[in-house]
């Protein structure tokens, strides 16, 4: 309550991505070294900044969180979290190191020493025609990884583990 500010949003979890529906949690108690509240300040800059969401992205989030939309959206995330696992067994059985894929939508794969992503990506894109996702993309750490997205229809990552198995096997 007195160290940290929570943001968060609608983008990932309720598929409101392109929409941009979030919020932020600015404590009471967080406060500046000479005592005034980080909360005044913070709304100063977002009511000068930001109009606001539109309405009809105010119901839609709104929705989200009735019980009819909260069940909703544990089903998408419950098929998703079912699409990552089948990317994820996919890739430990071609024979890559897998991280993730149990918690969230997307798996990274840790590529063989010395291969680039943007190789891996290059070769995966022509051997298999799957999309995978450069890890070079998301800074210096996540080169030498791939990261794999759960966000498609279920015939899509099936078809996607298919090619996969066929062309990478190592």
């Amino acid at each position: 309550k007195e160290v940290a500010i929570e943001c968060n949003s609608f983008s990932k979890y309720a598929g409101f991505t392109g929409v941009r529906l979030g919020w932020t949690v600015v404590p009471s108690d967080l406060k500046f070294k000479d005592g005034t509240p980080v909360r005044n300040d913070f709304n100063r800059v977002m009511t000068t900044a930001f109009n606001g969401a539109s309405n009809i992205v105010q119901a839609g989030g709104l929705a989200c969180l009735d019980d009819e939309g909260m069940a909703e959206i544990d089903t998408l995330i419950d098929y998703y979290l079912e699409n990552a696992a089948m990317l994820k067994e996919a890739m430990e059985e071609i024979g890559y190191t897998v991280f993730g894929g149990t918690d969230a939508p997307y798996v990274f794969v840790q590529l063989p020493e010395g291969q680039s992503s943007w190789d891996a990506f290059s070769d995966i894109l022509e051997k298999a025609q799957v999309v995978t996702i450069p890890g070079a993309g998301f800074g210096p750490g996540g080169e030498g990884y791939l990261r794999l997205s759960a966000f498609a229809p279920r015939d899509s990552v099936v078809e996607a583990c298919s090619r996969l198995k066929e062309a990478m096997k190592q």
